[in-house]
């Protein structure tokens, strides 16, 4: 065991292991997948992307456009608002599930009642019904959390009310149901019933995809275990979403991640744990590999 140390004002993006012996100073964002450095000087006041870790502004004059919205009054009233919205996700939330589970109970309660007919099979087919609707319950919601419309590209503040309705629609999205159905012809139809356009005898081994209805697979593709096709990024106070396509034939290695804004053509490889930066666009069978992606001279 090793001392970590990790600096006041930082921020973290997603996908990070922060090592035994790890050292960044204050003012420092870390990017989604960084390498974190072990040695040299203690950045301070400054961003970290790539694997091996390299330097970038802190922030950029893009993300200055939303700071009145962070001091002062204007930001204690927008805090007060939020929580207020937090509060009725958390009662749509809790009574979402009050729901499921009362009516799964239901079906637990008729298949007591019908078990000395049946005996095993009135259980068997609780537990199936029970699945199944409970799978359906979960995609109306989360659907209905955006009034059955796609989602549209973003810019603006998380003290804006359109990053909030986001957020309420990640919590909503119950995705763990999704993972049953990894490696199979079902995980096409779940995603179809959740806003994704995907293409026909697309392979999908455990692709994470949290906003579905602005994201395009098209026929043929591979999405391997522990991908992600991430449409969105949090960098401070500015929050973004972009559409993402990934076209017919593509492959996405394992752990892969492909962010907001890019477009794969057809053909095109993103190797295994291999990070494609933000509006990035990979030729038509081209081979992708390392953080930040670049094309391989191997393809």
């Amino acid at each position: 065991m090793r001392r970590a140390a990790l600096g006041d004002r930082s921020f973290l993006g997603n996908n990070i292991a922060y090592p035994a012996g790890g050292r960044t100073g204050e003012n420092c964002l870390l990017g989604t997948k960084v390498m974190v450095p072990l040695d040299g000087e203690v950045r301070e006041g400054v961003g970290l992307l790539g694997s091996p870790s390299f330097e970038i502004p802190r922030t950029v004059a893009r993300d200055r456009a939303f700071d009145h919205l962070e001091t002062g009054d204007e930001r204690r009233r927008r805090m007060w608002a939020k929580i207020r919205h937090n509060a009725v996700t958390a009662g749509i939330f809790l009574l979402a599930n009050v729901v499921n589970l009362y009516v799964v109970g239901l079906i637990g309660l008729f298949a007591l009642d019908d078990y000395r007919r049946f005996g095993i099979l009135a259980v068997a087919a609780a537990t199936l019904v029970s699945f199944v609707v409970s799978i359906a319950f979960f995609v109306l919601l989360e659907r209905a959390v955006t009034l059955f419309r796609a989602m549209r590209p973003r810019f603006c503040s998380i003290y804006d009310p359109c990053f909030w309705w986001h957020e309420r629609f990640w919590k909503m999205s119950g995705g763990a149901y999704l993972a049953v159905f990894n490696g199979t012809p079902m995980k096409n139809l779940l995603w179809r019933a959740l806003g994704v356009r995907i293409g026909h005898k697309v392979f999908d081994d455990g692709c994470a995809i949290p906003e579905k209805t602005i994201v395009t697979i098209g026929d043929h593709a591979s999405l391997n275990a522990g991908s992600t096709i991430q449409a969105h990024s949090l960098e401070d106070g500015t929050f973004t979403s972009d559409r993402i396509t990934i076209g017919p034939g593509c492959m996405l290695g394992t752990y892969a991640f492909a962010h907001h804004g890019v477009t794969m053509e057809g053909g095109s490889v993103l190797d295994a744990d291999a990070f494609l930066m933000k509006g990035e666009d990979v030729p038509a069978r081209a081979r992708y590999r390392g953080y930040p992606a670049r094309e391989a001279a191997d393809r």
